[in-house]
């Protein structure tokens, strides 16, 4: 028996046994290590060896002692580091080292909960003692993610033990590739890494191919601006990854695989390197996968960075050695792929959902979801909202679901929750587009976006608040894609440079009326001409915008007026005569004489005189100089 089969075997009578066991889980995702959650694990370490108390910090189903481990990303990123004790169902938010012995004083040893570590709702004013209380959670459908905050990222048997490998493992004894792919045509899956294609009928493709050698690409290149979805999954359960990678090898019948990995995520890195070391060690991987005389080699690549690598032929051509850049296609690489043969690439949450899809069935996947659209989607909700950090929700659920009921409403510029200021949401990054308050009825899915002039994208949800110029925000996606471009073709080189160049002349007061319609013009042209997706995607946020926001633009050309105040060359500054106290100070420090006025009394501030140098704000204690 290989060490693979010994291990999934033990695995199918541990899960009980685990579920049982008393844990304390320290979230250590990116966003929780950045606050110190590494910090918190060592000093459960110290307090539980100073108290000379049992504790396991690997997997053992056998053991009754106190299990302290890490887990990968536990969603709620802004109230980290986070702590959760099972089978209590405790949850600890803002943990700091010096919380820890309490902890252990009060929690695990004489059962009482430390309340002021609990989750505080600003809706109820209640404390919250586990996640199922949580309105950010409570909210939600962990299918990908379930065990991304539960189990230790880099212990394999913690994974075996949430049958982990069990369905590839049935790929590879009991399935012949093309039952693989019916099964996941079957289920509906689409590719959850923008194009929404669906998975079953890209690998069925690449099956009927009759070369002997074949590919699969994992791309976890992800590069969209507020987005760390696949960042997250791979963090969390890296071993979810391998096993999708594994069963889409057998499906077309692959026997070698590029984890392809962006080097800007240094910790996805790291354990994705481990988990396919481990699962080389187990046996899982290797030159007999799973005793079935059929070889899986797994090879760990990291990224440079470039955007454009998200498009298959970009990174194909990353992986040999050469420039990332598009080429024309057909050939499809299903065709003609990495080094000229069939390749499948899928990204990191496509592959990770594919597991759970072989185990429940394909008929149990399509309950979940929309009728074209099934299962969930990751998102990274962030910008003015109450609660931030990694959802999943099931398509078809509405943008007002997300923004006011899982993420807790709209915020000012304070961070204070405040009614009636939601503005928009910029949802797919650089190449998704804005929805309006209009729109929070629309069931986020593959195919509503579209009707509206956006896409799911990667998953990236920005909220805005009506603070927000939206052409700034146009600008500032419009410089990504710009520096982005690989420079290949000339209406994605030149066209995104010369958008970017029309927005700065919107922004700094140069544009005319007949602007606006060359922007749009510019904008159709790219994207109609633009080989690849990046270039034609790349004006989506400017178009949506104008489409939606147009009032915000010409009011930039007409009147030379930013709304908001964003845009410092078009903002009209003013004294906020209530605020003012007639301190003076700011009198001092004009250097061009625009501020007059008595001491006490509120001053005023000569618009053409002021030369916008900030002068007066960086002086002022009352926050009365506004528009600078």
């Amino acid at each position: 028996m290989s060490k693979a089969t010994a291990a999934t075997k033990k695995g199918d009578g541990a899960a009980p046994a685990v579920a049982g066991k008393r844990r304390v889980i320290i979230c250590a995702g990116t966003g929780c290590v950045s606050t110190g959650a590494l910090k918190v694990y060592d000093a459960f370490m110290r307090e539980l060896k100073k108290r000379a108390l049992n504790f396991d910090v690997i997997l053992k189903p056998e053991s009754e002692n106190l299990h302290l481990s890490k887990s990968g990303c536990q969603g709620f990123c802004q109230m980290g580091p986070l702590v959760t004790i099972v089978p209590d169902d405790i949850f600890y938010t803002k943990v700091s080292a010096d919380d820890v012995e309490e902890i252990v004083e009060k929690t695990l040893l004489k059962g009482e909960v430390v309340e002021w570590l609990l989750y505080n709702d600003p809706g109820t004013k209640q404390f919250c003692r586990g996640t199922q209380d949580i309105p950010f959670y409570q909210r939600q459908m962990r299918y990908v993610l379930k065990e991304c905050g539960l189990i230790d990222p880099e212990d394999l048997n913690e994974y075996i033990s949430h049958k982990g490998y069990e369905a590839a493992k049935k790929a590879f004894l009991s399935m012949t590739p093309e039952a693989v792919c019916n099964e996941i045509t079957a289920s509906g899956l689409r590719g959850r890494g923008g194009g929404g294609f669906p998975t079953g009928r890209k690998w069925d493709a690449a099956r009927i191919q009759p070369a002997a050698k074949k590919y699969v690409i994992c791309n976890g290149d992800e590069g969209d601006p507020g987005a760390f979805m696949d960042r997250s999954v791979m963090e969390g359960n890296p071993h979810s990854v391998i096993e999708g990678v594994m069963i889409a090898a057998r499906a077309i019948g692959a026997d070698e695989a590029y984890m392809y990995v962006r080097a800007e995520y240094p910790l996805a890195v790291k354990r994705m390197y481990k988990a396919v070391a481990d699962a080389e060690a187990a046996g899982i991987l290797g030159h007999n996968a799973f005793e079935s005389g059929m070889k899986m080699k797994c090879i760990v690549m990291e990224g440079a960075g470039a955007f454009v690598c998200g498009e298959e032929t970009a990174l194909i051509a990353s992986i040999e050695g050469m420039r990332g850049m598009p080429v024309p296609k057909p050939p499809f690489p299903a065709q003609s792929g990495l080094w000229g043969k069939p390749t499948v690439i899928n990204n990191v949450e496509t592959l990770a959902q594919v597991p759970r899809i072989l185990l429940d069935g394909a008929e149990e996947y399509r309950k979940i979801g929309t009728a074209t659209s099934p299962g969930t989607k990751t998102f990274a909700l962030t910008g003015h909202v109450v609660n931030t950090g990694l959802i999943e929700v099931p398509f078809g659920t509405t943008l007002g679901e997300i923004v006011l009921n899982i993420g807790g409403g709209v915020t000012d510029d304070q961070g204070k929750k405040t009614k009636d200021i939601f503005k928009a949401v910029q949802i797919g990054g650089p190449s998704g587009g804005c929805l309006t308050p209009e729109m929070l009825d629309l069931p986020l899915d593959f195919d509503s976006l579209r009707t509206v002039g956006a896409m799911v994208g990667s998953g990236g949800l920005v909220v805005m608040n009506q603070k927000t110029c939206m052409v700034s925000v146009a600008r500032f996606f419009m410089e990504f894609t710009q520096r982005e471009s690989c420079g290949k073709c000339v209406l994605c080189r030149e066209g995104t440079r010369q958008l970017l160049s029309l927005l700065d002349d919107v922004i700094e007061g140069r544009a005319t009326p007949a602007t606006l319609s060359l922007m749009e013009q510019l904008g159709r042209a790219v994207q109609k001409g633009s080989l690849c997706g990046l270039g034609k995607t790349a004006p989506n946020p400017v178009l949506s915008t104008l489409k939606y926001f147009r009032h915000e633009y010409e009011s930039h050309v007409n009147d030379k007026h930013c709304l908001t105040g964003r845009c410092k060359v078009l903002a009209k500054p003013l004294i906020n005569a209530v605020k003012c106290k007639g301190c003076a100070m700011c009198v001092t420090v004009c250097p061009v004489g625009a501020i007059t006025g008595a001491k006490k009394l509120p001053h005023k501030l000569n618009q053409e005189a002021c030369i916008k140098c900030g002068a007066c704000t960086a002086k002022c204690k009352f926050n009365a100089i506004e528009g600078i």
